[in-house]
């Protein structure tokens, strides 16, 4: 026969719980639907934030065209050393020929002298640090011997520099591509918030840098200062050539530049040879405190870490690479934190 019993109710416990849940599902979903969608920054919020990260990205950047400069520097010492070595090498080589000429003679005339053979199965350096062998030498014997031993200490030397050289050159390589990932990033997040703005904004956008290249290249009064020397007059008229240049970061011309690229560029023009970074070039010659004192060519270092650098024009203007997206212009040096001019 059939059970016929009523099923079991849920508890009154359980029953809350459910209701509960329900009550809060029903209240976030209408919270969710109520909730006002995050604001889009404006353009203006955009490029604040977008020339932030062109400055990281430029701090980023003179430390990049350091560590290039250091492993350009080290692979050119490295292959002078190696080149040294090779040569010694040769040197070494035919002097031990020639000890060896010494002791066919000596075995042809009645037998290799004991000193010589003793040399050509052992290390000549704990040869000669025997002073009891010493009078069993010939003034010759001695001779090419000590060079020998200078010669191998020698080349020990240099193959050492070159090992400790080699191992620099490896971390160098490392910050390098480090600073090169760091500058990408930047670059990246910049482009990304640019991205956020519409068609219209990111129009309105570059008429703004249009405009202010426009003005900072036809607009400018640059007074009549004089410049310190010929050669720092000469690195200005180079500058001034490659006005509207773009900022391309690593870059020294003559098509685009970052800003020490263009300083030192616009200087080797003039047949002067200065550092390739601003941090470098902050050290390069006689610091000028007063901005009143500066002189056309003179360069201008801004920021408490050096890490961008210009040429004072005149009448309080700098000319300089500013940062990626804009051009090689003209602007007040106001408009950033001067810390001191150098005169090359």
């Amino acid at each position: 026969m059939a059970s016929h019993r009523r099923p079991k109710q849920p508890s009154r416990t359980r029953v809350t719980v459910l209701t509960t849940a329900a009550a809060a599902a029903v209240a976030f979903s209408a919270q969710a639907a109520n909730a006002a969608p995050s604001e889009k920054p404006s353009k203006d919020e955009v490029k604040s934030k977008v020339d932030a990260l062109y400055e990281q990205a430029e701090q980023a950047t003179e430390k990049l065209d350091g560590a290039q400069e250091k492993q350009e520097k080290l692979q050119k010492e490295i292959s002078t050393i190696q080149d040294n070595v090779a040569r010694g090498q040769e040197e070494l080589n035919k002097l031990r020929d020639g000890l060896g000429t010494m002791a066919s003679a000596q075995y042809r005339t009645g037998g290799i002298d004991p000193s010589i053979q003793l040399f050509l199965s052992s290390d000549p350096s704990d040869y000669l640090d025997k002073a009891s062998t010493m009078d069993q030498l010939s003034a010759q014997q001695v001779e090419a011997l000590t060079k020998i031993q200078s010669k191998q200490r020698e080349l020990a030397q240099e193959r050492a520099e070159a090992s400790t050289k080699l191992k620099d050159l490896s971390a160098t390589r490392t910050e390098l591509k480090k600073k090169k990932d760091e500058v990408k990033a930047k670059l990246a997040s910049a482009q990304k918030l640019l991205n956020t703005l519409t068609a219209a904004e990111k129009a309105s956008l570059a008429q703004d840098q249009a405009n202010a290249a426009s003005r900072s290249t036809s607009r400018v009064n640059l007074g009549n200062t004089g410049s310190a020397s010929g050669r720092a007059a000469s690195a200005f008229a180079a500058a001034q050539s490659v006005i509207g240049s773009p900022y391309v970061y690593g870059a020294s011309g003559p098509s685009s530049f970052d800003c020490s690229g263009l300083t030192s560029w616009a200087y080797a023009q003039a047949g002067v040879s200065i550092p390739r970074t601003s941090e470098a070039q902050a050290n390069a010659g006689t610091r000028i405190y007063s901005e009143s004192d500066l002189k056309v060519g003179d360069l201008v270092i801004f920021y408490g870490d050096y890490h961008h650098v210009g040429l004072y024009a005149g009448n309080g203007q700098v000319l300089h690479a500013p940062h990626t997206g804009a051009v090689v212009r003209y602007e007040s040096i106001a408009n950033m934190p001067f810390q001191f001019g150098v005169r090359i």
